[in-house]
């Protein structure tokens, strides 16, 4: 099965897989933010994402780490505005996703030029998400996670059940016209460190939904935690977790760190090459 996304009628081909780069336009990310400091550095940090191979650049301007708060949608877009702006004028070609959950933050972003929309509560925290998506035909990342309301409630739910869960919301977000939509696990959203992990380990099974599989997992809790680490020191450990989602199916990585997801990508890459 060969699958890809058309972004702008130009369809990118996924049998090798892509690197998402986070650019947090936050105060409070749990491990870089820019928080609308000085241009030149949000520029700076955005070309050497290009440069170090990043294919997609995805902007989140509201915080969704774990016993945040999120802010109002004026002040997510009073962040997110400027640095969008910024970097759709200085980088035309790069293709740019916005991670947010409310539907009038991710209009706002298509129609000031963003590519696709990661929304990581699936459409269950804005009831007209999927009808602005729908309107734009533009990709779409439905992420396996609980609203916010419940976000701090882990559940018990089976491999099976988050296969329901994606083929449900593909079935309805197709039925909208909704083409390409990438489906996310949704590493460390209301799951517990155990349920992580088997998630990883079974990731397999959701090639059955045939749909682009993105994985989140760069520096997340699941990792340092278990190790006794922080954030910034976890970079081996993010690109062995994303060797074995690569092994498992991933289309995409997101991660902070564009150089090692590339190189995790190469070496599985020639592991799989013909002779």
């Amino acid at each position: 099965m060969q699958l890809s996304l058309n972004i702008h009628n130009q369809l990118i081909d996924l049998s090798s897989p892509l690197v998402m780069a986070i650019v947090n336009i936050t105060p409070d990310s749990f491990y870089t933010s820019w928080g609308n400091k000085d241009e030149d550095e949000l520029l700076e940090q955005v070309q050497s994402f290009l440069d170090q191979g990043a294919d997609i650049i995805d902007m989140g301007a509201c915080s969704t780490r774990p016993g945040s708060t999120p802010v109002e949608a004026e002040e997510e877009w009073n962040r997110l505005a400027p640095a969008l702006k910024i970097i759709r004028t200085h980088f035309p070609n790069a293709i740019l996703s916005v991670d947010t959950f409310r539907a009038e933050i991710a209009e706002k972003a298509i129609q000031a030029g963003v590519d696709m929309i990661n929304d990581v509560y699936g459409g269950d925290a804005d009831s007209k998400m999927w009808g602005v998506i729908a309107k734009y035909r533009v990709p779409y990342i439905l992420t396996f996670a609980r609203e916010m309301t419940t976000y701090s409630t882990c559940y018990e739910y089976t491999m099976s059940n988050i296969v329901d869960f994606f083929q449900e919301k593909l079935d309805k977000l197709h039925r909208m016209g909704v083409a390409d939509v990438i489906i996310d696990p949704g590493f460390g959203f209301a799951k517990t460190e155990q349920q992580n992990y088997a998630i990883l380990r079974d990731m397999k099974v959701l090639s059955v939904l045939q749909a682009p599989i993105l994985v989140g997992i760069s520096r997340k809790s699941m990792l340092y935690k278990p190790l006794g680490e922080n954030p910034s020191d976890v970079l081996p450990a993010t690109t062995a977790a994303n060797t074995i989602a690569l092994e498992h199916g991933a289309c995409i990585l997101r991660v902070h760190d564009v150089t090692a997801a590339k190189q995790a990508i190469a070496i599985h890459l020639l592991t799989h090459k013909e002779n």
